[in-house]
């Protein structure tokens, strides 16, 4: 009888053990579906939209759908190709807003949820929010503008000020969108306050930001251990490529790896 008890045992705790330690090995995964429209999804499961303008023009006639599931919207500033869908999946998916406290408020008024654009999620530069008992989001400087137009039509009117987002999943990476934004030295900081950061999302088109050789410096401030390009290519005018970034990179002597992603395609950390 004993013995039989003792198997039953082994044989109920196996199937428990083995979630035990899929759950432990999950990993972050990120996705990019073109300019600087990322997600994120945490080991739990929590999904995190960045700058969702989906239906860019490198993800042509919204050939990669966004995941149904969202948790948390986070805009980086008010520009159209950043805040992009978030209004109508906010509608949709009943996700929280997460960037610059005007901004939620510019949002509201434009139709996104009222409560799901609030102080608990909405924020200021220096703050972290704590999201999840597992992802907390501390809200950082961009050197950009902000300005937010609800439509074609409308005047544009003040968002608060341009921001990034340093990302960190407990146990997992730390993630740092740059948002727009031109390279500065206060970028040292980030990892200093933080962390190492593991994976840098940077804008590399020029132009309206930086260039390749000024993500290169911007690199050799933050040192991440790798970086991915974006915010270029999506229009003609922002001309920054991935290989110019990576020979930018070699030339400041700085280790990170250079990580292209494609449209639609999934990493994982």
């Amino acid at each position: 009888m004993k013995r039989s008890l003792v198997a039953l045992l082994v044989m109920c705790a196996a199937p428990l053990a083995a979630g035990a330690q899929g759950a432990a090995g999950a990993k972050t995964q990120l996705t990019w579906y073109g300019h600087a429209a990322f997600v994120v999804t945490t080991p739990k499961g929590t999904v995190l939209a960045i700058d969702p303008w989906f239906s860019n023009p490198k993800n042509k006639d919204g050939k990669v759908a966004p995941p149904e599931k969202i948790d948390f919207i986070l805009v980086t500033h008010g520009h159209s190709d950043h805040v992009g869908d978030a209004v109508a999946l906010a509608q949709r998916t009943k996700a929280k807003f997460v960037g610059a406290y005007e901004l939620a408020q510019a949002l509201t008024a434009a139709g996104y949820p009222a409560d799901q654009a609030t102080m608990a999620t909405a924020g200021n530069m220096g703050g972290t929010i704590d999201l999840t008992d597992e992802v907390a989001v501390t809200i950082v400087p961009a050197v950009h503008s902000s300005g937010f137009k609800a439509n074609e039509q409308a005047a544009p009117q003040y968002a608060g000020n341009p921001v990034g987002f340093v990302i960190k999943v407990k146990g997992g990476p730390t993630l740092y969108h740059t948002g727009d934004t031109a390279p500065f030295s206060d970028m040292q900081l980030f990892a200093k306050r933080r962390g190492p950061i593991d994976v840098m999302l940077a804008c590399i088109g020029g132009h309206f930001t930086m260039d390749p050789a000024g993500a290169a410096l911007a690199a050799s401030f933050v040192q991440p251990r790798q970086i991915v390009p974006m915010h270029f290519g999506t229009f003609p005018i922002i001309n920054g490529t991935p290989a110019e970034l990576e020979k930018a990179l070699k030339q400041r002597g700085v280790k990170a790896k250079m990580t292209e992603m494609k449209v639609g395609e999934t990493r994982t950390f």
